[in-house]
């Protein structure tokens, strides 16, 4: 697709459909034992990351698939914990949903959403990471930390390919499907502190090693859980709720909620100027003629 449109690295377009098509089979690949096992070793082992930095009140998964590592990461915890996802895909989002009701997760809340405009209110989730979802966004990089940056409350963890800690094979590859890299010194660009950056024990894939990324924002910010987290991806402000959309007074747009699913990217919205007027006024119209 990028031959075809003549782009030098992948679009949100090419990466949407690459997603659409690939849907299920993330869930599919865990009903083999040493996948689901090595699943679980990867999880156990960001759950313990995540721990030795604080004892999170919410986590949220940037990019969430089919909801497989989230499963595993909920189960981790002992306590009660909110829990967010979000993909660019919808049918990914609707697995990954089904997945964690089969499973008897709770207190989680799925939507659609784009790396690029999070919808996601500034510092509403104390622990935000990536597991590989930055991977195909490369050129993007920077633009994408401070999304994730700017939604985090205390750290963000990143998940991502090991371009810069891999050998020169692995490297072309990265290369030919359009990887990230170079995320360490963006975020140092940014000024961000990173803590912490080396190759993560768990890898599911040889010629695609994931490294460790720990970025610092704000260790001691007061525990708290936000109720309200969700964001017009566009002025990244609070939306209101109804029972088949979010309705946002900024973009004077809804944003549809299809199988219990919100949809928030910014190729969802609806313009509904009049949106708010007719909510408040539901008195029957006096039709004289």
């Amino acid at each position: 697709m990028r031959k075809e449109s003549n782009s030098k690295y992948n679009s949100s377009e090419i990466i949407e459909m690459s997603y659409e098509l690939q849907a299920s089979t993330y869930i599919e690949s865990m009903k083999d034992k040493k996948a689901r096992e090595e699943k679980v070793k990867y999880c156990n082992s960001l759950y313990n990351t995540i721990i030795e930095l604080c004892n999170p009140k919410s986590i949220l998964e940037a990019g969430i698939g089919e909801g497989t590592t989230l499963l595993e990461l909920i189960r981790c915890f002992s306590e009660n914990i909110s829990s967010y996802g979000f993909d660019l895909s919808l049918s990914r989002v609707a697995y990954a949903n089904r997945l964690l009701h089969q499973q008897g997760i709770k207190n989680f809340n799925l939507c659609t959403g784009n790396l690029l405009d999070i919808p996601f209110l500034e510092n509403s989730i104390d622990i935000v990471y990536t597991s590989h979802s930055i991977e195909p966004n490369r050129g993007k990089e920077k633009e994408i930390l401070q999304e994730l940056y700017r939604v985090t409350k205390k750290y963000l963890i990143l998940l991502e390919p090991a371009y810069e800690l891999t050998n020169q094979e692995n490297r072309k590859r990265m290369d030919y499907h359009g990887y990230c890299r170079n995320l360490k010194a963006s975020a140092e660009e940014l000024g961000y502190s990173v803590i912490k950056y080396e190759l993560f024990k768990y890898c599911s894939n040889e010629v695609n090693p994931t490294a460790l990324i720990i970025i610092e924002k704000n260790k001691n910010k007061e525990d708290y859980i936000n109720r309200e987290v969700f964001a017009d991806p566009i002025h990244k402000t609070k939306l209101q709720r109804s029972d088949t959309c979010f309705y946002s007074s900024e973009s004077m747009s809804v944003f549809p909620i299809v199988n219990n699913i919100p949809c928030l990217r910014i190729e969802n919205k609806i313009l509904a100027v009049k949106f708010e007027e007719l909510n408040k006024n539901n008195e029957l119209f006096e039709w004289n003629i």
